[in-house]
């Protein structure tokens, strides 16, 4: 009963938190133990919820259990300079007020929990319970006012000005090893994903479904894809690991198609890892990680946002409307993991990443400036007692700006700025 009312709670709270420590909008790690090294996994044995980034690691785990809270604490927001054209709506370039705006929403509780039962001496099987976030903002004003059209009072632009997106994944992992030195997993992963926008009216114009661009309500979506993995035990030393996950189909958001290209379609990306630990000495180990997060395989994320809005246009809603820009992104991971003395164990973590989409695409980032590129994580493990450990990780991610304009503001420049903190506290339980 308490562990079926722990995966209730995970899976509320990770529906209801809309913000994560990320790359883009994939998070840098999963559970306590993984965002101590940030992220840089793939090649270890930390636990269940390494499940997450490779699957293959489960069977080497046991029977165990993770689970635990994350504080996360962003500052976001962007500034328009007072730099604009006079010249607006529908005979020429529009501007944003000029100001500093900063997203309200700054303090979000993120759960993990993840669970794994070995099935014989050679295959286990699992479940684990993670999110993404970092598309989430909210302007006290209305942000894009100066795009409303005077003579058409349905695209007045009110306040807040925002979007709210939150992604739950459930992941049922079978791993097996395949040797001794070499094991392999799979996770059918399910997926349900809630998104709002406000304060989007003045788009209602450009859109093939005006009625369904903003402030709208929560929607739903829905989905699955897939994730392998391999680890491999190279030497007594040396551990390799790669993992891939598939793009998640997913349903349209239907109150939201005309917002989204392809009518609300909203596909989460596809991603792989690789990565190595090596065993520098029987107590230091140093592991690196690369990460490819393909967003440009998915419109709504990378179509671009610089077209020019011109009276009669349809540019939201279809195949090749307006996206958030984003490229595909490259990261990479670094972390160490000491044991210090025979009852504590020190983490360090490092990674740094590509931006999410160049200075030319500002405008709809600045409903969704996730542009942190570095994450600084340390953390603990200690033991309570010889089948329960606690672990801790913190992670700074520094202010990060990108610089930019956008056609539709003419000669205004601004920038979308972003810092990031997050303490997480995490139980491991062996049975």
């Amino acid at each position: 009963m308490k562990y079926k009312l722990l995966l209730t709670s995970a899976i509320t709270l990770a529906l209801n938190s809309g913000a994560y420590a990320t790359n883009g909008y994939w998070s840098h790690g999963y559970g306590a133990k993984s965002k101590s090294i940030a992220g840089a996994c793939v090649a270890m044995k930390l636990g269940t919820m390494c499940a997450a980034s490779n699957p293959g690691s489960l069977v080497k785990v046991g029977n165990r259990m993770d689970f635990g809270m994350g504080l996360f604490l962003p500052s976001r927001g962007f500034t328009a300079n007072d730099d604009a054209s006079a010249v607006g709506p529908p005979m020429g370039p529009t501007s944003i007020p000029p100001g500093e705006y900063e997203s309200r929403n700054d303090f979000f509780l993120i759960p993990h929990f993840a669970y794994n039962r070995m099935l014989d001496d050679n295959s286990s099987l699992g479940i684990a319970i993670g999110g993404n976030g970092g598309m989430n903002t909210e302007y006290d004003s209305a942000v894009f006012r100066n795009f409303s059209n005077p003579m058409a009072p349905s695209t007045q632009a009110s306040s807040p000005t925002g979007i709210d997106l939150a992604q739950m994944f459930m992941g049922i992992t079978y791993s097996r090893k395949i040797t001794e030195e070499h094991s392999f997993g799979i996770t059918p992963i399910l997926v349900i994903q809630s998104f709002e926008a406000q304060g989007l009216q003045p788009f209602k114009a450009f859109s093939l479904h005006p009625d369904k661009v903003t402030n709208n309500g929560h929607d739903m979506s829905y989905g699955a894809g897939i994730r392998i993995g391999w680890l491999g035990q190279i030497t007594e030393r040396l551990t390799l690991g790669a993992s891939y996950q598939s793009k998640m189909w997913m349903s349209n958001f239907d109150d939201y198609k005309g917002l989204f290209a392809e009518e609300g379609n909203f596909d989460i990306p596809s991603n792989y890892d690789l990565g190595l630990a090596f065993k520098a000495t029987p107590k230091l180990t140093l592991a690196f990680n690369y990460q490819r997060l393909e967003y440009s395989r998915v419109n709504a994320m990378s179509n671009a946002s610089d077209l020019v809005f011109m009276p009669g246009q349809t540019l939201l809603g279809t195949d090749d409307g307006l996206g958030f820009g984003w490229e595909d992104m490259n990261v990479f991971k670094f972390g160490l993991q000491w044991e210090y003395q025979h009852n504590l164990s020190l983490r360090m973590g490092y990674s740094r990443a590509d931006n999410p989409f160049p200075n030319t695409q500002a405008l709809f980032n600045t409903l969704a400036p996730a542009v942190v590129r570095t994450h600084y994580t340390i953390g603990f493990g200690i033991p309570l007692s010889q089948r329960i450990e606690l672990n801790a990780a913190l992670t700074y991610a520094p202010n990060e700006k990108i610089h930019g304009v956008n056609k539709n503001t003419g000669p205004q420049t601004g920038f979308i700025e972003m810092a990031q903190y997050e303490l997480v506290i995490g139980f491991g339980v062996k049975f």
